[in-house]
């Protein structure tokens, strides 16, 4: 690597440095503020309310912050987010300190929060792509997965810990500060501006319609896409009942355990991603990832056990991170520097929004219709009971399965999808060598 793609590298680090510090406090704040709020109101409909407000905003403005993002400088993309975000959870914590807290300042600061994160991915990804050399791809993505597992493996912890030291405002004023500690990393970098390959001055819808229409032009990238909305969708079906399932057989204590090993599969996948940097040919990365994912989907379904769906959930997010980071290196790459913001905006909302019909629809299927399949008395107690047993939580582990293997199906069957597996052939390579590019693909 040479001196300026070296430079352009710990130019990321740095960044990613700052992020990694504000997503453990997000994390923070996330898991306190949904503490707090149930044991206030005794809700779920109330603890729901505050997730969909979280989650929301984000996936719908993608498209817009994305087309922002494109125009703007992408620094200044990233300190708006930290900034918009980081005063939004000071207010909650001001509020709550003087006691004029409710549940619905609650759920219009979270869901400006999430306005101000809409920026913050397609900016970040973007940004990288300008910073990091192609062949180096790989491991900075890796990096990113490592960081998002450190988050979902320390914030519940840190956070259990500092409630009952500091309270919740004491909490959430943590996460001030570290999106306070993002903001000066930021602040401390430059990040190139793409030459615009575009014609410029065009209305902001048309920055809009455009990611789409890239990618519907591209059709390897789009079937991609679609995968990546197959999945989540079925991935939104398990993250909404791994925990009934699992409450099912042991309790609370035990599933806290499950939950911190099986997602230091995360870790130790974006760890090996850091060093490794994933397979020449990131397509398979991908679709041999995801087919692995679904088989660990499959395994946990078949048991109550506590080892088997622990193994299980390692294996998943092990290979969930490597996958994730494989994909990341492809877009990158193969999207023109100049137009990520607005395409990776599109991207975030098509493949994220599968999920929201995907809450809604689990609770019922496992209620009305794959639990009683499998009670003591139901259908399929006597064939496929005899296999995975029956009773309370064997309809969800049922779920598992059917949803472990119409992942595996989705992955088989991008293989053989000629545009999905040519992707990284058809498409040119956008970006040679991150900021170590004599100037021809960027400027500071």
């Amino acid at each position: 690597m040479t001196q300026r793609a070296s430079y352009g590298f710990w130019t990321f680090a740095l960044i990613w440095l700052g992020q990694l510090v504000s997503l453990v406090g997000s994390g923070l704040t996330s898991f306190a503020l949904g503490v707090w709020v149930y044991q206030s109101t005794d809700s779920v409909t109330s603890y729901a309310l505050v997730i969909l407000c979280t989650m929301a905003p984000n996936i719908l403005l993608s498209p817009v912050a994305g087309a922002l993002v494109d125009r703007w400088d992408r620094r200044w993309a990233m300190l708006l987010s930290d900034t918009g975000a980081g005063m939004s959870t000071l207010a909650i914590a001001l509020l709550l300190n003087s006691g004029q807290l409710t549940l619905w300042p609650i759920l219009l600061l979270t869901a400006s929060s999430s306005a101000f994160s809409a920026f913050q991915w397609p900016a970040y990804a973007a940004s990288t792509s300008l910073l990091v050399p192609k062949e180096q791809l790989g491991r900075a993505n890796g990096m990113v997965q490592f960081a998002q597992a450190i988050g979902y493996i320390a914030s519940p912890a840190l956070a259990g810990y500092l409630v009952t030291k500091i309270q919740v405002q004491g909490v959430i004023l943590i996460d001030f500060i570290t999106f306070t500690f993002a903001v000066f990393t930021l602040l401390l970098v430059r990040i190139p501006k793409p030459e615009t390959s575009e014609e410029e001055g065009k209305p902001l819808i048309h920055d809009i319609v455009f990611g789409l229409q890239y990618l519907t032009k591209r059709p390897g990238l789009m079937g991609l896409l679609i995968l990546f909305a197959i999945s989540n969708f079925l991935l939104g079906l398990i993250m909404a009942l791994f925990t009934p399932m699992v409450l099912s057989f042991t309790n609370a204590d035990v599933l806290g355990i499950m939950t911190s090993i099986g997602t230091l599969g995360m870790l130790f996948g974006g760890g090996l991603m850091m060093v490794w940097g994933g397979p020449r040919r990131r397509i398979y990365g991908v679709l041999g990832c995801m087919l692995l994912e679904g088989l660990a989907l499959l395994i946990s379904g078949m048991r109550p056990s506590v080892p088997l769906v622990t193994a299980a959930a390692f294996g998943f997010f092990f290979f969930f991170s490597i996958d994730g980071a494989s994909s990341d290196s492809i877009w990158q790459s193969k999207v023109a520097p100049d137009v990520q913001g607005r395409v990776f905006g599109m991207r975030s909302t098509i493949a994220m929004f599968s999920m929201i019909p995907a809450y809604a629809l689990a609770g019922p299927l496992a209620d009305e219709v794959f639990e009683p399949l499998m009670a003591i008395t139901g259908p399929l107690a006597t064939n496929i009971g005899k296999i995975i047993g029956v009773g309370q939580g064997r309809g969800i582990g049922l779920m598992f399965i059917f949803v472990g293997l119409l992942t595996m199906l989705a992955a088989a069957g991008a293989y053989i999808h000629p545009r999905i597996q040519r992707v990284e052939d058809e498409l040119p390579d956008t970006i040679s060598g991150g900021i170590d590019n004599d100037n021809t693909g960027a400027k500071l």
